[in-house]
């Protein structure tokens, strides 16, 4: 499985010391450069990235396409939008709304935090979803629609 990841699903695990269920998940996550250099530029978060051999970096060619989305997007949501359509990755990780829905109006699948949350807590890599939520709310200033919250947690039969 080929995934691409944007900045602010790392970042909010790291936060919560639960970055390794991404490759419990997915084995190999990909990122652009400019996602990598995003993580640098927040305290300790290079560190903990240059030790996690799993995650790839790889800077995206097609820079006509990552300048047209910095119209509308960041770097680091426009270079992993556009490494996903280089590489015809299986999914990006992104939890933006406006990267989400440009991904999706490019054909590209997404899956956000909450979705690799739920899909951990189906492959038995953790056993709730609702403590890590809060965890990540309290600790990583996390951001959710409570109308949200409860869907997944339904979905998660918590």
């Amino acid at each position: 499985m080929l995934i691409v990841s944007d900045t602010s699903p790392i970042t909010n695990l790291i936060q919560i010391d639960l970055l390794p269920i991404l490759k419990d998940i997915y084995g190999e996550i990909i990122i652009p450069e400019s996602v990598y250099q995003e993580l640098c530029e927040i305290e300790n978060q290079q560190a903990v990235i240059d030790q996690m051999s799993w995650i790839q970096v790889i800077t995206p060619h097609d820079f006509n396409l990552i300048k047209q989305l910095k119209q509308e997007l960041d770097q680091g949501e426009s270079e992993s939008l556009a490494l996903a359509i280089e590489l015809n990755a299986d999914f990006v990780i992104i939890d933006e709304l406006k990267g989400r829905q440009k991904a999706q109006a490019m054909g590209i699948k997404v899956i956000g935090l909450l979705g690799t949350l739920l899909k951990a807590k189906q492959l038995g890599i953790i056993p709730f979803i609702k403590p890590v939520i809060n965890q990540l709310i309290e600790e990583a200033g996390f951001h959710i629609n409570p109308q949200l919250k409860a869907h997944i947690l339904s979905l998660a039969s918590e």
